[in-house]
């Protein structure tokens, strides 16, 4: 008998690459998918995670879009404060839209609302898949175990209770302190919390993500309540 032959392997391609895939100027490839927009006050480009979306409205009103839902042509500003209030101050929003719109009164402010609440949405939501828990034990216990990924704490709470926990691997970029104790509180029923964590997950990814976008747009006061009562979670 004629001895069998090897079965054909399919050699794939050299210029083949996984769908998705680019390659920059350098030969790197760049597997990032995350489409990019143009902020209308510095004329760059960055990924859309990084800014704030905004339509106009049936009534010529600058609507500010944080989901990213609303229907029709996105424009789109960084996640700074400064630079919303001079889209709406300089009149670039017409300029995006070419035609005339109108901004809103504390156009900076309501965005600064609407991020807020989405990212104690977002909190709450982790929470309810027991994904994060509140409280100094809580989170201490969490942080000791390595089943924490980022550590929350209200930016009003006392700075002497605050310093007693640290970052996972003391990266502070897994780190939020841009809520205050009630908006915090509110994430988990309460009255108001200081020490929340966050384990890993999607959820957590879009927290992370969300609470950037606010801590670029809110004014960071500092410590408003040094008291003893703001070392408590209540």
């Amino acid at each position: 008998m004629p001895p069998k032959r090897a079965p054909k392997t399919r050699r794939p391609r050299p210029d083949r690459r996984p769908r998705g895939t680019t390659v920059t100027r350098g030969g790197r490839e760049d597997t990032r998918e995350e489409p990019e927009r143009k902020c209308i006050v510095s004329g760059e480009s960055q990924p859309k995670a990084g800014l704030i979306r905004f339509c106009v409205g049936p009534d010529g009103m600058i609507v500010p879009d944080v989901l990213g839902r609303l229907p029709g042509r996105g424009i789109y500003v960084a996640a700074d404060r400064a630079a919303i209030a001079k889209a709406a101050a300089k009149g670039l929003f017409s300029r995006a839209a070419r035609q005339p719109v109108k901004s809103p009164e504390g156009l900076v402010d309501l965005v600064e609302a609407l991020l807020a609440r989405r990212v104690v949405d977002l909190i709450s939501m982790a929470r309810k898949a027991s994904g994060a828990v509140t409280g100094f034990e809580k989170v201490k216990d969490w942080l000791v175990k390595g089943k924490a990924r980022i550590l929350v704490q209200a930016s009003d709470g006392s700075e002497r209770g605050k310093d007693k926990l640290y970052p996972p691997d003391g990266d502070e970029s897994r780190f939020i302190g841009c809520l205050t104790s009630g908006e915090l509180g509110l994430a988990f029923g309460r009255e108001r919390a200081i020490h929340a964590a966050l384990a890993a997950g999607g959820l957590t990814t879009r927290v992370v993500e969300e609470a950037a976008r606010l801590a670029g747009v809110r004014v960071q006061t500092g410590q408003q309540d040094g008291g003893e009562t703001a070392l408590k979670d209540t």
